[in-house]
């Protein structure tokens, strides 16, 4: 499986089966996704930062919403949660996505806005990626991201929703979240990671990958 951050809340993920891009987003951003082609896009939520669905190329199948879906090959789960922690009183729900291709299992987690609860912890378990916001805002801050990565235990941390010298959000920096996670600061993100199940760490790894420029 091959992962490429495009910006804020948008991966692509290039598995044997299927492409998928997450959450895409518009220009606005301060990220340029560029047309990317997709046989299926995941939306988390309807705000324009995450739904840019019309910059997508190809005629790709688009999720949104709690739901178990198959398609294209990959096995997908939308799971309710919400983008503040009043239960959706003031920024609306957010749909966490499981998506299941190549023997992984990937999370994408939207813009969360609250710790999970012990049932969507269950739902959500045995993660080997997780994709995870963490620049405060509306969504997760650091310590709180940290904690959920705690929650769910993935084999592999991918942190997004941060400041960048593209973003335009005014987000924290991603180095708060290190520092909560106790992940070195001067690693060189990778411009595209591929990961298996041979090679997923055994512990707990946060992995930054640069944003598509």
């Amino acid at each position: 499986m091959e992962i490429v951050w495009l910006g804020h809340s948008c991966f692509r993920l290039r598995a044997r089966e299927a492409v998928v891009i997450t959450d895409p987003c518009p220009k606005s951003t301060g990220y340029s996704m560029g047309r990317p082609t997709a046989d299926i896009v995941t939306v988390s939520h309807d705000h324009e930062g995450h739904s840019a669905v019309q910059g997508v190329a190809g005629s790709p199948r688009v999720v949104r919403g709690p739901g178990e879906y198959e398609m294209a090959g990959v096995l997908m789960a939308g799971i309710r949660t919400y983008h503040d922690n009043q239960r959706g009183a003031q920024w609306g729900t957010n749909t966490a996505f499981i998506i299941e291709a190549e023997n992984l299992r990937f999370c994408h987690l939207g813009d969360l806005g609250h710790l999970p609860t012990p049932e969507q912890v269950e739902t959500m378990g045995g993660i080997d990626v997780l994709l995870v916001p963490v620049g405060g805002g509306n969504t997760l801050d650091a310590a709180t991201a940290a904690e959920t990565v705690s929650l769910l235990e993935p084999r592999l941390v991918l942190p997004m929703h941060y400041a960048t010298p593209a973003s335009t959000r005014p987000l924290e920096a991603l180095d708060r979240f290190l520092k909560e996670m106790g992940a070195s600061s001067t690693a060189a993100p990778l411009p595209r990671l591929s990961v298996s199940r041979s090679t997923l760490p055994h512990e707990t790894q946060v992995t930054i990958l640069d944003y598509k420029r």
